[in-house]
């Protein structure tokens, strides 16, 4: 008999607290929400961040907060969220450098696969390689040539180890058969300074950021990393029309909520964030920044990771990246 009570309150109570998630993934949000973002301000994660942040905000009726969490090569940040309540309260905003770590590091202190579960796809971007202007290559074929004839004596500046920024030079690098010598900072805000500076002779960076410096010429773009050209940039190159076939490189940012957010939740999150990103000034801002916005599927965004994580395994491993 006692058991049998004791099997009662336990199934009562499990169904209280199903009964009580329920209700709340159908309220959501119901109190304020915490986006983490594991860079520090300036890069695209970050500009993508506070743009939906805001969005959110606006159409849940609840403040997002948007955390800068940088370490780790964005572990520190992400592993929070993973640790964090299931509740859709705590979210976090991933890029290349979620796939990429495992391979580089090895020993990582969550799991993405096991840890985190996906929300949406918010954007895609391409990026523009760009020199400083004390720089002779005056296109991609006069750089792969200088890289050629002198390993290791070009420099390119990123946002650190396994960033968007390594990763899109070592593809380059494996693909145009050159060695360039890495320089990592402590984010993309940095990394672009270092370049303005003279401290490095490349980068490969977001339009946005480095527009205004093109303009006042002090920063060369040799050409966009995207597969096509683009229409706010149709008189850039590709990489691969300039002189690297086959070269396609792209950032994006997507968000993810810990593992054990029902799935009831994550509806919701997904629903307020795909809500926010199709917001037509925010399209029309990512879209004069030359960045796309997706705001797709939990199970599309899952198999994206997928594919991202195959693909980029085999630059590393070819590339011998390391944690500089």
């Amino acid at each position: 008999m006692r058991i049998e009570r004791g099997i009662t309150k336990a199934a009562l109570a499990c169904f209280c607290m199903l009964t009580w998630a329920t209700t709340n993934a159908q309220n959501y949000p119901i109190k304020p929400i915490r986006l983490v973002v594991p860079v520090p301000p300036g890069g695209i994660v970050d500009v993508v961040g506070r743009l939906l942040g805001q969005k959110m905000t606006e159409h849940g009726g609840q403040n997002v907060i948007v955390d800068n969490r940088p370490g780790g090569l964005t572990n520190v940040g992400t592993e929070y969220v993973a640790r964090s309540p299931g509740d859709g309260y705590t979210l976090v905003l991933q890029s290349l450098p979620m796939v990429v770590n495992p391979v580089v590091l090895g020993k990582m202190p969550y799991d993405y696969e096991k840890d985190l579960a996906p929300v949406s796809l918010t954007v895609t971007s391409p990026y523009l390689f760009v020199v400083h202007p004390s720089v002779p290559a005056k296109s991609i074929k006069e750089l792969v040539a200088a890289a050629k004839a002198q390993p290791n004596k070009v420099s390119y500046s990123s946002a650190g180890n396994a960033s968007n920024l390594h990763v899109a030079v070592e593809l380059f690098n494996v693909l145009a058969g050159v060695k360039m010598l890495h320089i990592p900072y402590k984010g993309g805000g940095p990394a672009l300074t270092a370049l303005l500076g003279g401290e490095a002779d490349l980068s490969v960076l977001a339009v946005s950021a480095v527009q205004p410096y093109i303009t006042a010429k002090r920063l060369r773009a040799l050409a966009i990393t995207s597969a096509k050209r683009m229409r706010t940039l149709p008189d850039m190159p590709t990489v691969a029309e300039a002189g690297v076939p086959g070269y396609e490189f792209a950032s994006w940012v997507g968000m993810l909520a810990p593992s054990s957010t029902l799935a009831a939740t994550i509806n919701n999150v997904h629903a307020l964030a795909v809500k926010a990103a199709r917001s037509t000034d925010l399209v029309e801002r990512m879209t004069r920044d030359a960045t796309d916005v997706v705001a797709n599927s939990p199970a599309e965004f899952k198999s994206f990771i997928q594919a991202e994580a195959t693909r980029w395994a085999r630059v590393v491993r070819e590339s011998g990246m390391k944690a500089d």
